[in-house]
């Protein structure tokens, strides 16, 4: 089984030989695409794998107009589609996986994440949370890069200020308004809609989902997961309450803490397994 780092800097698989020879032979990948064994750690162009001398060997030439290493297939991005997709793995969300390794990736790279989601922390704070979608969105963008050990840059924390930007604006604030209004009417469906649109703006940015499609998909997959949804809610709160404490200083400690382990459940539930089209 095999891994592809598709043009778009995403992660797919896994696949088998055969799926990749396929791709390979439809000008879907090239030599240049990088893959990885699943049990491997290291990425690799195609070329250097002897299952796809052949295949290579024989290929057409990529499709006009695509960059080297083209998506080997674009998953699919249907709401309906990913919800089944999402409910039929056999995936239990776990608050405590979900913050180990968030805190294991936090502590390896410490620096650039601390400082990036120091910077987001800034500019919504500075916004008076209106720019809290493109923010956000970007740098759960950039964690998710992290966590798919991708490069990951200071521009992709900002990418959601670019074509995303109304799409994850309005998935920030429409959320925020109807759970409030939630909220107010009865606080019981204020705090179902906070827990179950936790995954909208990743969604979005992602699987590049209009807003309410990111909403209804996040919705209807952490519905089936809701309890543990919630407690994976509380407890990103009560760690940014604690940074809090800390003279204020601990919360940039604490937020990308908690980013990080958002982007795993996401990853989990929505992330590189996500089945193909052909």
């Amino acid at each position: 089984m095999f891994k592809i780092i598709g043009g778009d800097g995403s992660q797919y698989g896994p696949v088998t030989v055969d799926q990749v020879r396929d791709w390979i032979a439809s000008g879907r990948a090239n030599g240049q695409t990088m893959a990885q064994r699943e049990e491997d750690t290291e990425w690799r162009p195609l070329s250097q794998f002897a299952e796809f001398a052949d295949a290579l060997a024989g290929a057409r030439p990529t499709m006009p107009g695509t960059p080297a290493g083209l998506p080997p297939a674009t998953p699919s991005t249907d709401p309906n589609a990913l919800v089944q997709d999402a409910l039929s793995r056999p995936c239990e969300v776990s608050v405590g996986h979900c913050f180990s390794r968030a805190w294991e990736m936090l502590k390896a790279d410490f620096w650039p994440l601390v400082g990036v989601s120091a910077l987001a922390l800034l500019v919504v704070s500075a916004a008076h949370g209106l720019l809290n979608g493109p923010m956000l969105g970007g740098l759960l963008w950039y964690c998710l890069k992290k966590i798919r050990r991708q490069s990951a840059t200071v521009g992709d924390a900002f990418a959601g200020f670019s074509s995303l930007f109304l799409q994850l604006f309005l998935g920030a604030i429409v959320s925020a308004l109807l759970a409030s209004v939630g909220l107010m009417v009865c606080i019981l469906p204020g705090i179902y809609l906070l827990v179950a649109w936790q995954l909208a703006l990743p969604l979005i940015h992602d699987k590049r989902l209009q807003f309410w499609d990111a909403m209804e998909v996040s919705r209807k997959v952490l519905t089936a997961h809701w309890w543990s949804a919630f407690l994976f809610v509380l407890a990103g709160i009560g760690f940014n309450f604690l940074g809090a404490l800390c003279c204020g200083v601990g919360v940039f400690v604490t937020w990308p803490l908690t980013m990080l382990a958002l982007a795993f459940l996401y990853e989990d539930l929505f992330g590189a397994n996500v089945r193909l089209e052909a």
